[in-house]
C-alpha cells in the first residue's frame, strides 16, 4: 500500500518545485547557507503540498482516468490505492506542511496557501474553463517562483523572471494539452470534456505564440537584469535558451512527447545539456563576471 500511496504523490513531479531555486539563484544567493537552508526547506513542504494536491485530483479525476491509455495505471485509477486512503494522506500532508509553511514565513505560508485553494479551484472548476485551464497550471508555477522569492528575501531579482516563468509555463501546458489531444484522438471528450474545445491547429497557433514571447522576454531580463552590473553578460546565455525551446518543440512534433514534461526534460540527453549550459553559463555571469 505504502508504495501504492508513493506513487499516486508523483514524486517525478516534485521536479517542478525546482521553480523556487530562481529567485535565490538569480539573486547571486545561491551559496549562502542560510538562504539556501530556507529554500531548501521550503522545497520540501511544497513537495508534500503539491502530492496532496495530485491525491486529491487522481480522486476528483479516478473514473476518467480510466478511460486514459496511460493515466489508466495510475495507483487510484487501477484500483491498487484505496481511495480513502489517498484522501486521509492528502489532508494529512495539507495539515502538516500548511502550518509549517507558516513557521517558515508568513509571506511563504500565504503563498502556499494561495497555491492550494488555485489547485482545488483547478481540481473542480478552473480544468473545465477553455484558456483559463491552461494558464491556471501557468499561474502555479509563477507562485512556485514567487514562494521562493519570499524565503529568500530577494533584493535583484528582476519582475522579468516572473514573466518568463509564467510563459515558459504556459509553453508546457499548451504542449501536454496537444499531446493528449493527439494521443486520446476521438475519446478525448471522453476523458477530458475541455479538450473537446480545442483544436491541434488553436494550439499550434498558441504554441508559435508563446514561444516568441518567452524568448523575447528572457532577451528582455538579459538587457535589464542589475546581476551582471550593467555588462549584457547575460545576453550569452540567450542560445541555450532558444535551443532548449526548440528542442522541446522538436520532442513534441516528432517524438509525439509532451504528456509528461518531466520525462522529456530528464530524459533528453541534448536538452539536459541545454540546461546545464545556460546554468554554467548564467552561474559564471552571476557569481564570477563582476567583481
Amino acid at each position: 500500500m505504502l508504495l501504492h500511496l508513493l506513487r499516486a504523490m508523483r514524486p517525478k513531479q516534485w521536479a517542478k518545485n525546482a521553480f523556487l531555486l530562481p529567485a535565490l539563484f538569480f539573486d547571486g544567493r545561491f551559496f549562502d547557507p542560510p538562504s539556501l537552508v530556507r529554500v531548501l526547506a521550503a522545497l520540501v513542504l511544497f513537495c508534500g503540498i503539491s502530492s496532496a494536491i495530485y491525491l486529491i485530483n487522481d480522486l476528483v479525476d479516478m473514473e476518467k482516468d480510466r478511460q486514459h491509455p496511460d493515466k489508466r495505471h495510475r495507483p487510484l485509477a487501477s484500483g491498487a490505492l484505496a481511495p480513502a486512503t489517498a484522501a486521509v494522506a492528502a489532508l494529512l500532508l495539507l495539515a502538516v506542511c500548511l502550518p509549517l509553511a507558516f513557521v517558515l514565513e508568513v509571506g511563504f505560508g500565504l503563498t502556499a496557501a494561495l497555491y492550494v485553494a488555485l489547485m482545488l479551484a483547478y481540481d473542480y472548476w478552473l480544468k473545465h474553463v477553455v484558456i483559463l485551464d491552461m494558464m491556471t497550471i501557468s499561474a502555479g508555477f509563477v507562485l512556485r517562483v514567487h514562494a521562493g522569492a519570499v524565503v529568500a528575501h530577494v533584493s535583484r531579482f528582476s519582475p522579468w523572471l516572473y514573466v518568463c516563468a509564467t510563459l515558459l509555463a504556459l509553453f508546457i501546458a499548451v504542449n501536454k494539452r496537444r499531446h493528449e489531444l493527439i494521443l486520446l484522438a476521438e475519446n478525448a471528450n471522453n476523458h477530458r470534456s475541455i479538450l473537446d474545445q480545442y483544436t491541434v491547429e488553436f494550439l499550434d497557433d498558441v504554441t508559435s505564440l508563446v514561444t516568441a514571447a518567452v524568448l523575447v522576454s528572457y532577451s528582455f531580463y538579459t538587457f535589464s537584469t542589475p546581476v551582471d552590473a550593467g555588462t549584457h553578460r547575460m545576453m550569452l546565455t540567450i542560445p541555450f535558451v532558444f535551443y532548449a525551446l526548440l528542442r522541446y518543440l522538436y520532442l513534441v512534433r516528432t517524438k509525439q512527447s509532451g504528456g509528461a514534461p518531466e520525462d522529456i526534460v530528464l530524459g533528453d540527453g541534448p536538452l539536459i545539456a541545454a540546461v546545464l549550459l545556460w546554468a554554467a553559463t548564467a552561474g559564471a555571469v552571476i557569481y564570477f563576471g563582476y567583481k
